[in-house]
């Protein structure tokens, strides 16, 4: 069984193991599911807007825009 202790703030670092098994990284967001008494825990899925407001235009997203604009 793998653990964590909780500090008096109320938080805990995830255990290296359960990081690598959801492969987690900074940034990664991640889900508490409770069912009952026990809660699992999810690595949330990835958003395609996330923080980034220009990542839903696509007038600009093709090849020849690459092409046009790659080295600016």
């Amino acid at each position: 069984m793998i653990t964590s202790k909780i500090t008096s703030k109320a938080q805990t670092t995830i255990p290296q193991p359960v990081r690598a098994a959801l492969h987690l990284v900074e940034g990664d967001h991640i889900e508490y599911k409770i069912e009952g008494e026990k809660v699992i825990l999810v690595k949330r899925a990835a958003e395609t807007s996330g923080d980034n407001p220009f990542a839903t235009f696509e007038e600009w997203n093709s090849e020849a825009d690459r092409r046009a604009y790659g080295d600016l």
